[in-house]
């Protein structure tokens, strides 16, 4: 087979062999790219129905797109009938290879099992279900990516797995109770494996074992594992707790899906993770670079270029790179970058500062190791303006340089990638940029002034296109502009930004957002932010909208809850995504962690209304009534009465039997409504609270025809339980796909 031509694939050597077919390594002669060619044998081959199942199966699990899932390519068959696989080829080994080597290091088995969980994830989603889950279809390449093969195979061999020889042992030792014994099964097969996995990587043993598949079999359905710990004592006890959990006769007893698992290894990795990231990942964060102009009024400036290289280099994969929001946390602060490396968790810290003078810039960077201050490298570019965005580039080319970071595939070209060479346009997208994130009802419409000024420019800005759509979302969540006002506003924007560049993940999250919110198209809005996760795996506010506007509307708290603490180690100090983490907590009926979370995000901010406001909500469901008043009368004034607040704060009025209190908010809100957009949902709080439900109900119908962003919440809003017997209710949950 070595050195023939299949189709357009070089056969260049054999990787290795297994029940399930051979597997080489060749060169795709039309894309000039390295894949993996699995043929499988021809036992497997013969009915044609069932190849067409597993045709279909194993290119909806590739369709996923999804970092832990091989991608497949191609199914074909050869000239003589023989059926191959083309699929994606990683440097690195598989899990079985790595374990014939000892057991692993207790992180690093956690790592392993938190990725292949995610991609399981991911399939049960989709409805698909591995069957096959082993060390040999797991890969894990030279970054450290796990990547999950051969779904469909385990359904396409149907009862081989019986044979006489038994030359499927190693298959058997992995399968459940339920599948070895022809029973009727779904997604928590899956999770059974997974716990055989996942106690191999630990022990260095298998936990079921015989002399042939039948007492493998026998002992998979009667007896019980030997204790991690016994076989492992530095086990930790959540970490062999979820082993044993996984791994219970009965699926009931299981851990329920996927998200529970990814929940419960999270916990062990809230203890654990931190240092041993720290020590094995690059992890850096850009500091906002300080203005040293003689006017001292290129602030913009400055801030735009420090969101520019976080932005670049948050593209690569393989590092962490802290989010905006965490960076600038230390803006204007005089603090020593050992001090901040320790509260941000990172390795390395970037600082500059910016003079520009007329049409000349002068730029100092430098790159630290925050565990000794040592200086790894500086750089001092006196330019001019023009020659800015070749400056972002050799800085971004030097920190992957001094890190030993390897670009795979196109990095390097995203790294350096620019979106306009019109040096007035880009300095009008700075500005625009740095009005939005002020996210203020005048800083926001100056950022759709600013972008609407870059694109006149440079009508081939899709940066451009994207902030301006970004402002018009964050007009509408807020309050500020009606729904049918901004989203197509925002949805046209975003189309534009899309036609021009398709690989921008900013876009794919503002599309996201609108699939989500306005449209309540629920799988189109996965499927994008799934695509700009897949473009930019470091951005923690995609990660956090794909929580909160997905799986949180969808019902998928624990999934949304560790979507959220990832979004948290690339934007620790974000106050956002803190206090988002409290709300769906709050929402989940979580009330104390709620309470913790929220806490937590005050220490930052005490001021912070969104927190203040969680707040006054959480004790309201406590019937701490008193405390949530205090808390939200608090709001009202720092808000300076925003009709979100007063809504909040209406409806705990009426629920404490405050009623005078509660209709006089109400009549405020109906007048405001006659001289500017009053969300329609705002005022059905009150009346709910007041438990007029025609009325609230009659506000909540006319929300959907404005396409309130906030209907999506209907299926977990605590504050509208008492209309969920009523008909009204029910029928506007169909209406939002709930």
């Amino acid at each position: 087979m070595i050195g023939q031509t299949i189709s357009h694939y070089a056969i260049l050597e054999k990787l290795g062999e297994g029940g399930m077919g051979v597997v080489y390594k060749a060169l795709d002669t039309k894309l000039n790219r390295t894949v993996a060619l699995k043929f499988l044998p021809p036992d497997l081959t013969r009915d044609q129905d069932a190849i067409d199942r597993f045709i279909n199966e194993a290119q909806a699990a590739s369709s996923l797109d999804h970092a832990n899932i091989c991608t497949i390519y191609e199914i074909n068959e050869t000239a003589e009938g023989q059926l191959y696989i083309a699929m994606a080829g990683y440097d690195g080994e598989t899990l079985q290879e790595k374990i014939a080597r000892g057991k692993l290091l207790v992180a690093e088995a956690n790592d392993i099992a938190t990725q292949i969980a995610r991609g399981l994830e991911r399939a049960h989603e989709a409805g698909i279900i591995h069957r096959d889950i082993k060390p040999s279809n797991v890969v894990i390449t030279t970054r450290g990516e796990v990547k999950i093969i051969d779904f469909g195979l385990a359904k396409l061999a149907g009862q081989m797995h019986f044979t006489k020889t038994g030359n499927l042992s190693g298959t058997v030792a992995y399968m459940s109770p339920e599948q070895v014994q022809s029973k009727p099964i779904d997604h928590r097969t899956d999770i059974w494996s997974l716990g055989v996995v996942l106690y191999e990587m630990l022990t260095g043993e298998l936990p079921f074992q015989g002399e042939g598949d039948h007492a493998v079999i026998f002992s998979i359905v009667n007896e019980d594992p030997a204790i991690v710990t016994a076989l492992r004592p530095e086990t930790p006890a959540l970490l062999a707790q979820l082993v044993h959990k996984a791994m219970q006769k009965n699926p009931a007893d299981r851990s329920q899906t996927m998200a529970e698992v990814i929940r419960d290894l999270s916990h062990f990795l809230d203890k654990t993770a931190a240092s041993s990231t720290k020590k094995n990942i690059p992890a850096i964060v850009v500091l906002p670079f300080a203005d040293l102009s003689p006017q001292k009024d290129q602030e913009y400036f400055c801030d735009g270029l420090t969101e520019e290289l976080v932005s670049a280099l948050s593209k690569i994969e393989g590092w962490r790179v802290v989010s905006r929001t965490s960076a600038f946390a230390f803006k204007g602060k005089e603090q020593d970058v050992r001090v901040i490396g320790k509260r941000l968790n990172v390795s390395h810290a970037l600082e500059g500062s910016v003079r520009k003078a007329g049409s000349r810039l002068r730029l100092s960077a430098q790159l630290t190791s925050v565990d000794d201050g040592f200086q790894l490298w500086s750089g001092t570019y006196d330019r001019d303006l023009g020659d800015v965005f070749a400056i972002q580039d050799d800085i971004a080319g030097a920190i992957v340089d001094k890190l030993k970071v390897k670009l795979a595939g196109d990095q390097h070209a995203q790294l350096i990638k620019r979106y306009t060479e019109n040096l007035a346009a880009y300095n009008l997208y700075l500005q625009a940029r740095f009005y939005l994130n002020k996210r203020t009802e005048p800083g926001l419409r100056k950022s759709i002034t600013f972008c609407e000024q870059a694109i006149a420019l440079e009508p081939g800005y899709a940066l451009a296109y994207a902030g301006l759509a970004d402002s018009y979302i964050l007009l509408c969540f807020q309050g500020f502009l009606p729904p049918q006002e901004a989203m197509p506003k925002a949805k046209a924007a975003v189309e534009q930004a899309l036609a021009i560049d398709e690989t921008l993940a900013e876009a794919h999250t503002s599309l996201g957002c609108i699939r989500a919110i306005y449209e309540h198209d629920w799988p189109g809005s996965a499927q994008e932010f799934q695509r700009a996760l897949a473009l930019n795996p470091n951005h923690s506010m995609t990660r956090y909208w794909y929580a909160l506007w997905y799986l949180l509307l969808t019902g998928q708290f624990e999934a949304a809850l560790a979507e959220t603490q990832k979004a948290l180690e690339f934007d620790p100090l974000s106050l956002v995504i803190n206090t988002g983490r409290g709300w769906q907590l709050y929402l989940a009926g979580q009330h104390e962690r709620a309470l913790a979370a929220i806490q937590q995000t005050l220490e930052m901010d005490k001021d912070y209304v969104f927190a203040r406001d969680l707040l006054g909500q959480v004790y309201a469901q406590q019937g701490r009534y008193e405390e949530a008043i205090s808390e939200l009368e608090k709001v009202v004034t720092l808000s300076n009465r925003r009709t979100l607040s007063l809504a909040a704060l209406g409806h705990v009025y009426a629920v404490a039997e405050k009623i005078d209190e509660a209709k006089q908010l109400l009549a405020e809100l109906l007048a405001l409504a006659q001289q500017k957009y009053v969300s329609s949902y705002d005022i059905a709080l009150i009346y709910a609270g007041l438990a007029e439900n025609e009325q609230a109900l009659e506000w909540l119908e006319k929300a959907y025809k404005e396409h309130n962003c906030w209907l999506g919440f209907l299926n977990i809003e605590p504050r509208f339980h008492r209309l969920r017997a009523e008909a009204r209710y029910a029928a506007l949950l169909k209406k939002v796909g709930l």
